[in-house]
């Protein structure tokens, strides 16, 4: 039991240092500004804002709540300990044991935010999916990966919004921007950066021939309205155009859908999922913002930038993960060698061993 309770004091200390580290008592400070900030009879004046705001508090909340528990939990336990020496119960023992290694599990799982320490980890996500090299069969890909992260958002408790879809000619997608806001989105997805090989049987060959695919994932982080970047509206070039897409829906029938092109650096992005034209602008500015910070990072570091990596064509040899369906189920993340033979729970969104194991490998 001495040896136990030694941990269970090694424990309470990596606690205590982890909430220190993560600087807990600052984010209740500012749960209790951001309530003071809600009770405020203006709050709900800009609905945006106020929804942004309260999505904070609960999950900032959320965060705190569960280092305090863990913590009363440990302390807790620390008391059993001392109940189990005085009576030396044995039934005791094994019960301290068993809620040590709850607690431990715990933890461990909630020291993993410690890994979040990029300036935009906490931001909203903007990912965009490219087809690659593959034909029709690329196409497909990609939209197979649209739904993995729209799956993952959803698993995530996060809001996920295409906000830009161009459709293949035969099938699939040809790129889809989608809108992934939820604290944390950006920290976990930007494991995603990269180029995704597929290996299947071609669903699109009469003859049944394996295909190799290629798909291209970028990921943005979305500013925070204090941080955007100064855009000179004369170096914009504005298009507006009718929706694109499948027909039979209003979004499609009006010229509401924006096309914004940067002429200093030529970067290009479209808004075209929502009815107002208004709305699809503010997107496109906020992804534009989002690619020049992008470009911004990457003229500092020739090397490996932390938004994109140096993976640049979606094509043989540049893979970040490989997803093989025929002839054996495989997995493979090609950076730290994560693999599952559960093809179908990954491509369903069951995303979070190989983020979690590219996230820590970024730390050793």
């Amino acid at each position: 039991m001495e040896n136990l309770l030694k941990k269970i004091e090694d424990l309470r200390e990596e606690i205590m240092k982890t909430i220190k580290l993560l600087d807990i008592e600052r984010q209740e400070a500012e749960v209790v500004e951001l309530r003071n900030l809600a009770s405020s009879p203006k709050f709900w004046d800009n609905q945006q804002k106020a929804i942004e705001i309260s999505k904070r508090i609960e999950d900032l909340d959320s965060e705190n709540s569960d280092w305090r528990t863990v913590l009363k939990e440990v302390r807790d336990l620390e008391e059993l300990v001392a109940v189990a020496e005085k009576e030396e119960d044995s039934s005791l023992d094994r019960e301290v044991n068993s809620k040590y290694k709850e607690l431990r599990a715990k933890y461990e799982k909630l020291e993993f935010y410690v890994l979040f320490s990029g300036k935009y980890d906490k931001n909203n996500a903007i990912v965009t999916i490219h087809a690659g090299t593959g034909g029709v069969d690329a196409q497909d890909w990609a939209q197979i990966l649209e739904r993995m992260y729209l799956r993952f958002a959803d698993k995530m408790g996060w809001k996920a919004e295409i906000i830009d879809r161009n459709e293949g000619n035969e099938a699939g997608i040809k790129n889809s921007s989608i809108h992934i806001s939820g604290r944390w989105s950006f920290a976990y997805l930007k494991s995603e950066a990269g180029v995704h090989r597929l290996v299947r049987i071609s669903p699109f060959d009469a003859e049944a021939m394996r295909h190799t695919s290629f798909a291209l994932v970028e990921v943005l982080p979305e500013l925070p309205d204090d941080e955007n970047l100064e855009i000179n509206e004369a170096d914009l070039r504005i298009d507006v155009f009718r929706s694109s897409g499948p027909g039979g829906q209003s979004v499609n029938t009006t010229d509401s859908a924006i096309r914004i092109v940067h002429i200093p650096t030529n970067i290009t992005v479209t808004c075209q999922t929502e009815r107002s034209q208004h709305q699809n602008r503010e997107r496109a500015l906020k992804v534009l913002q989002a690619k020049l910070l992008q470009k911004r990072e990457e003229e500092r570091a020739e090397e490996e930038s932390e938004l994109r990596g140096d993976i640049k064509k979606a094509e043989w040899g540049k893979q970040i993960r490989s997803y093989v369906m025929q002839p054996y189920k495989m997995v493979k993340d090609h950076r730290t060698n994560e693999e599952t033979q559960d093809i179908d729970g990954v491509l369903d969104g069951n995303l979070e061993d190989f983020m979690t194991s590219y996230l820590r490998s970024l730390k050793e």
